[in-house]
């Protein structure tokens, strides 16, 4: 058991046909180092569009450029071990994007926390679960929901992996595998008073809690500017280079101008090349602002099921395309900003960035 432990969580962006420098594939290479290392958790998600440094469109709508889609690789334990980390996955020598954050990590009992959360700032909760772990006879990331919602929490949407870790094992999904513990991740973002008080009510729902902690800013919910991203310089006081993340929450059924809104941000953002990299992924449940939990159903014309769209970049890059991103999110998304401390940009003939973390400017 562990409450509240300082923690790293890394994110690699990549394709998923990108090889190693072993000539594998980096999706399963990743993992077997996860599972080598016996995370506490990791997981691989499948994204449904996006693109990267090159401008190039992947997207699940047309087979002809579906064959290389985004894939986005979660991994997250304790600082010194996933600091212990970073030397094996560089040796990989992807190309993709890798970050590193901070977070408070979660395991056990989760009465209470050592560092509980500032009643006045924003905090994205992100819980693991496993496929088909059951909470009062539901599916758990329901259950959790179902609380998340009823405790006003501003939104939460949830991602079934493809493969991960869960607690140092391996749990990869298979056709003919009941699939019991491939992991699911829950995003959920709200207030500091509201996650300390969901916190303790998600450890007793759970049958083995596992969840990370990660300061933000809300900048918008179903539509209305609450504030402004961060306003972050270029480096900290020591020269480090500093980092930012939008994150655009939701749903496949609202639309912008006749398209879906992730699409609509990714082509968008793609035009006017204000940013490097955009990624979306797709939710299988969720909700956010006042609308009760969803997912799909039978006889459904239109899909509504939540979409996350993540833009990683320079802070003046971020700057520059929240124009965009707050037009196309007038009427309906929640969004929300965030520092990353350390990136690295690997491409065949340029690498930039490294995985020192840059200290937080506010």
């Amino acid at each position: 058991m562990s409450i509240g432990q300082d923690a790293r969580k890394l994110t690699i962006y990549f394709g998923e046909r990108a090889r190693g420098a072993s000539g594998g594939y980096v999706a399963d290479q990743l993992l077997e180092l996860f599972g080598g290392q016996r995370l506490a958790t990791s997981i691989l998600l499948r994204g449904i569009e996006g693109f990267g440094i090159r401008h190039q469109v992947r997207t699940d709508q047309f087979l002809s450029l579906s064959e290389d889609p985004p894939l986005v690789a979660v991994a997250v334990d304790t600082t010194p071990r996933i600091d212990a980390l970073m030397g094996e996955v560089d040796a990989l020598q992807l190309r993709g994007l890798i970050t590193l954050e901070r977070a408070q990590l979660v395991q056990g009992d989760a009465a209470s926390l050592a560092r509980p959360p500032d009643p006045g700032e924003a905090v994205k909760l992100t819980v693991y679960v496993g496929r088909q772990e059951r909470a009062h006879r539901l599916p758990a990331y329901l259950a959790a929901c179902d609380l998340m919602h009823r405790r006003g929490l501003s939104g939460a949407s949830v991602f079934l992996g493809v493969d991960g870790t869960a607690r140092g094992a391996r749990r990869r999904a298979g056709f003919f595998d009941r699939n019991v513990d491939v992991p699911v991740m829950i995003i959920a973002v709200g207030d500091g008073a509201a996650v300390s008080q969901i916190i303790p009510e998600l450890g007793a729902l759970l049958r083995r809690p596992l969840f990370t902690l990660e300061r933000i800013r809300i900048c918008k919910r179903d539509g209305i500017l609450l504030e402004r991203p961060h306003e972050l310089p270029r480096t900290d006081s020591g020269g480090l280079a500093m980092w930012q993340k939008i994150m655009v929450y939701t749903s496949e059924s609202t639309l912008h101008g006749g398209a879906p809104i992730h699409r609509a941000l990714v082509r968008g953002l793609r035009s006017a090349r204000t940013v490097r990299g955009v990624t979306a992924i797709r939710g299988i449940w969720g909700f956010h602002g006042d609308h009760r939990p969803h997912g799909d159903r039978l006889l459904q014309v239109r899909r509504r099921v939540p979409v996350c769209t993540i833009v990683v970049d320079e802070p003046a890059r971020i700057a520059e395309s929240f124009a965009m991103i707050d037009e196309i999110t007038a009427e309906r998304g929640l969004v929300t900003s965030e520092m990353v401390p350390a990136l690295v940009s690997a491409q065949p003939d340029r690498r930039r960035g490294g995985f020192r973390l840059a200290d937080r400017a506010n």
